[in-house]
Order: C-alpha cells, then sequence, then structure tokens
C-alpha cells in the first residue's frame, strides 16, 4: 500500500473535489437528458469514466507543471514535485489511465466517441495554456464537464438543452476556478503563470459575480425548456444561497476564504443534482 499511496496522490484521490466537480454537471445532464434515471449502465460509465478522466487529468498536469510545483507552497509535495514518482512511472500511469477511458468510450455510440477525443486533446493541452492563454480557466471550462457526452450518450444528439446546460457549467468552472486562482495568485505571479484571477485583477470578484449569474441564468432556461417542477426551483434558490456565501468569503481576499469557497462548490453543485433529481 505505500508503493501505491504517491500513485494515488499523483491522481488526486486523496483530494476528491475534483472528481465531485466533474461528476456534478454529468449528472444534470444525464437525467436531464434522459428525462430521468438514464440507466445503469450509462450510470456506471459515465461515473468510472469521471474518475479516470480526473485521474488522467491530473496526471498530465503534474508532468507540464513539475518544473513550477517545488516553487508552489501547495503543489511542492506532489509526488513529482518532490521525486517520490518518477517521470516515466507517470507517463506509463497516463497511458494505461487513457486506455481505460478509451475502452469505457467504445461502449458508447460514434458521436461520444468524436466529444471524447476532442475533449482529450484539451485535456492534454490544457496545463500549457497557462504559459500564454490569459484566461486558462476558459479552456478548463470547456473540458471539465460531462455534458455534452451524456447527451450524445442517452440521445445520440446535442440538443439546445446541452448548449444552454454546457454554457452554464462554463460559467460555473470560471467562477469556481478563479476562486482558486486567487488562492495561487501570488505563486502564480512569481513565476509568470497567466490565471484569470492576475487577468482580471482589482475585478477579480465583480467577474466572478458575472460567471456565477451566466451560470443561474442558464439553469433557469434548462428549467424552463425541460419543465422542471418547483423542487428543482427550490434547489436554484438554494443553490443561490451557496452563491452569496461564496461571494462573502472571497470579498477577504484571504487566500484561505478563497480556497474555502473554491470547496463549497461541491455543495452547490450536488443541491442542483438533487433539484433535477427529484424534477425528473
Amino acid at each position: 500500500m505505500n508503493k501505491l499511496a504517491p500513485f494515488l496522490k499523483l491522481m488526486r484521490f486523496d483530494r476528491p473535489i475534483g472528481i465531485y466537480l466533474l461528476l456534478w454537471p454529468t449528472l444534470w445532464a444525464l437525467w436531464i437528458a434522459a428525462q430521468g434515471f438514464p440507466g445503469w449502465k450509462l450510470l456506471s460509465i459515465f461515473v468510472m469514466g469521471v474518475i479516470i478522466m480526473r485521474a488522467a487529468g491530473c496526471v498530465v498536469n503534474d508532468l507540464a507543471d513539475r518544473k513550477f510545483d517545488p516553487h508552489v507552497e501547495r503543489t511542492k509535495t506532489r509526488p513529482l514535485a518532490n521525486g517520490t514518482v518518477s517521470i516515466k512511472s507517470a507517463i506509463i500511469l497516463l497511458i494505461v489511465l487513457i486506455l481505460i477511458a478509451f475502452s469505457l468510450v467504445l461502449l458508447l455510440n460514434t458521436l461520444c466517441l468524436i466529444i471524447a477525443l476532442c475533449n482529450a486533446v484539451l485535456t492534454i493541452l490544457y496545463p500549457f495554456f497557462k504559459r500564454f492563454f490569459p484566461v486558462p480557466q476558459l479552456i478548463l471550462g470547456l473540458i471539465f464537464n460531462g455534458i455534452l457526452m451524456a447527451f450524445a450518450a442517452v440521445q445520440n444528439s446535442l440538443p439546445i438543452s446541452a448548449w444552454i446546460l454546457y454554457a452554464a457549467a462554463i460559467g460555473w468552472t470560471l467562477a469556481y476556478d478563479t476562486m482558486y486562482a486567487k488562492t495561487d495568485q501570488p505563486d502564480d505571479e512569481k513565476l509568470g503563470l497567466k490565471s484569470s484571477s492576475i487577468f482580471f485583477g482589482r475585478s477579480v470578484n465583480l467577474m466572478i459575480t458575472f460567471f456565477q449569474c451566466l451560470f443561474f441564468i442558464g439553469l433557469i432556461i434548462v428549467g424552463v425548456l425541460n419543465q422542471l417542477n418547483f423542487i428543482y426551483w427550490l434547489s436554484i434558490v438554494i443553490a443561490f444561497g451557496f452563491a452569496i456565501y461564496h461571494q462573502i468569503l472571497i470579498r477577504s481576499n484571504i487566500r484561505q476564504n478563497n480556497f474555502k469557497a473554491f470547496l463549497n462548490n461541491h455543495w452547490l453543485g450536488l443541491v442542483v443534482f438533487l433539484g433535477i433529481l427529484f424534477s425528473s
């Protein structure tokens, strides 16, 4: 078990927040696309896919950032940064994860395969966007949900609800990952890395509010289009309460509070899922 521990840490299994933030929008889409329970087969494939792809994304990120992570307080103890996992071992692990993910996609239709390949390319490229793209969180927003794949798997098409929910999820990702970026901003500035927090500067909290508004507008439109019931609307009200709480936390500009706001988005995503679950 001691030999496995560094690899589990490399895949962030000790920090499941990323799994939750990827899982919730995927489940939103599965239930809305299927107008209820999507079936055990699809549910199992997508839950496993979320876990595997999040793990693969973490390995890719750490491989790309292996020269930066030792200089950042929050990341200097990561396995590649401190040398407990070799680059060769990390690459082998990444290949295994990609093969498992690909085998899962082969159980789905051609449209899912096309979307998965596009996502895989962006997942590999994403860490490098921090070198030159001013808002790399936007790239993360494009890939860090399984919404389009979920609709493709259930309906073999991408209706308007899929695109609106996808846009809403991008807004949500931009909001919570900018909170995360605020946590790392001093280190990112020293290393010359890009982030939405640095790019928006003094307007960063206002932009987080803007992204949250886009998220809720998207959820409202999806709720109307799919005629979801009052439980869904109640979940939106509760989720809005979480968003207000996040605003209170980030106003302090204290690192720990920014990170706390980021982590708390897990509960917001869960509440929205419960609203969809009991409305479909």
